[in-house]
């Protein structure tokens, strides 16, 4: 898991640290004048021009590194450095010339998701170079993200056979210790005493026991934040089979759960003023004699009868139970992150995951708020006329609709059957995946969405302690 003490990459304040140079390909020749005509003549013979992502090691001229000149873009976005921490050598290094707090933490932040690596089955090749924290920045934040982020990943990357929902309801508690929450599980048959059918349906065919997990924080005064987070542990599409190369990844079929547990770790962590809920419902879409069939009906929580066109659209199934029951408590903001649909990834691809709101405000916020944190999402619509492909014959409902048309929006449609439209509420359509290495962003689990969503509900309920 996580660290919880520490963050790898960072060091505390040392006279001998190496100075880091950030500076833009127009500000170059100003900063190789002020630092002399060896460093000018080291630039012009390695070629270095300030690319946006480059880098020179200047020599001190007894072996060792003077400094580092690193390119930045015009904007220095969260990225700008991040790559960093893996390919400097290692040692103790200081930016020299941050003093915009801003500047400082974003760049400090970056530092951090460039500092992640999963090492539970393989130990590092090497270590990260670590950085000298700035005065300037904003430490709390970064550590409380960043710890957030490697949460979310850690829980991700981890395969199915070490991450099942007992096992993910165990990280949950974990981190309700950590922040003294609450914490409630349902499981089993225990979800039918309690009238959660559509949980128990998708679960019932694995050895290991569905559940619902509520994790509760705050004072019950404040205002309520509900998160929900499909945490379907592996998704084999049940009878309804996937095909070899479209199980490979289904590890991080509960990505949506484990971003908005690292979401609601940084909430606790920064004391934000709400009272908060989370709600998992975990499960393995397994297949046996008992399992979900094809043209099954099951009534959901809300009463609701639902046709099950497709046993391999099952997280819009143990969604729809939990989102019903957030609404009971009619809470100021809900929202819930899934990695529901490959239509959403057709429409976008990997990076853009796709937002859904019934109010326009909070769609516009966490759009903002991505934009700010270099953490982008992108609208669309929830086109009620679509509504009608969800129609089926005997049931109020099916799972799916006919043909292959909007099928990220139809998805949407469906959970939105279980959220009053008087509820503010956002759902995301997460890959929940890095498919190739970049600054800061390693191939592997990623929780997108989760720095924007912080941003937009810190400055909804205020910024805690």
């Amino acid at each position: 898991m996580a660290e919880v003490s520490s963050l790898a990459g960072f060091a505390a304040k040392d006279a001998k640290a190496i100075r880091i140079s950030p500076v833009s390909a127009a500000a170059l020749p100003a900063l190789l004048a002020s630092i002399g005509a060896e460093a000018q003549r080291w630039a012009d013979s390695t070629g270095f021009k300030a690319e946006p992502g480059s880098f020179a090691l200047l020599p001190d001229g007894k072996g060792g590194i003077a400094r580092v000149l690193v390119g930045i873009p015009k904007d220095a976005n969260l990225w700008a450095l991040a790559a960093l921490p893996a390919a400097l050598p290692e040692g103790i290094y200081d930016f020299d010339g941050v003093t915009d707090a801003e500047t400082a933490t974003r760049y400090a932040l970056g530092w951090a998701l460039g500092a992640y690596a999963f090492s539970r089955y393989r130990k590092p090749k090497r270590g990260f170079a670590s950085l000298v924290w700035s005065e300037s920045s904003d430490r709390p934040k970064v550590e409380r993200l960043a710890r957030a982020v490697s949460l979310a990943r850690d829980l991700i990357n981890t395969p199915a056979g070490d991450m099942g929902p007992e096992e993910l309801q165990r990280a949950v508690e974990q981190v309700a210790r950590d922040h003294n929450a609450g914490c409630r599980t349902i499981i089993g048959d225990e979800l039918l005493a309690e009238n959660y059918p559509t949980i128990h349906a998708v679960g019932r065919a694995s050895p290991r026991a569905p559940r619902l997990i509520d994790m509760v924080w705050g004072d019950p005064k404040a205002p309520k934040l509900t998160l929900i987070g499909k945490g379907v542990c592996f998704d084999s599409g049940g009878l309804d089979i996937k095909t070899a190369s479209g199980m490979r990844l289904m590890k991080k079929d509960m990505g949506g759960a484990a971003t908005l547990l690292g979401l609601a770790a940084a909430i606790m962590a920064a004391g934000l003023n709400v009272r908060l809920r989370l709600l998992i419902p975990a499960v393995e879409n397994s297949i046996a004699g008992n399992a979900l069939r094809p043209m099954d009906i099951i009534r959901t929580r809300q009463g609701l009868t639902v046709e099950v066109g497709d046993t391999d659209a099952e997280g819009r199934l143990i969604l729809c139970d939990a989102l019903a029951e957030a609404a009971t408590e009619k809470p100021a903001l809900m929202i819930d992150i899934a990695t529901l649909t490959g239509a959403a990834r057709v429409a976008l691809g990997p990076d853009l995951p796709a937002l859904f709101a019934n109010d326009d405000a909070l769609a516009d916020d966490i759009l903002a708020a991505g934009n700010r944190e270099s953490d982008p999402l992108w609208r669309l619509p929830l086109w009620r006329p679509y509504r009608d492909n969800l129609k089926s014959n005997i049931a109020d409902i099916s799972n799916i609709a006919e043909g292959g048309f909007g099928g990220a929006i139809t998805a949407a449609l469906y959970l939105a059957e279980f959220v009053p439209d008087s509820i503010p509420w956002a759902h995301i359509d997460s890959y929940a995946w890095n498919a190739k290495t970049r600054p800061g962003r390693p191939e592997g689990g990623e929780a997108l969405g989760l720095r924007a969503l912080y941003a937009c509900i810190e400055r909804r309920f205020g910024d805690g302690r």
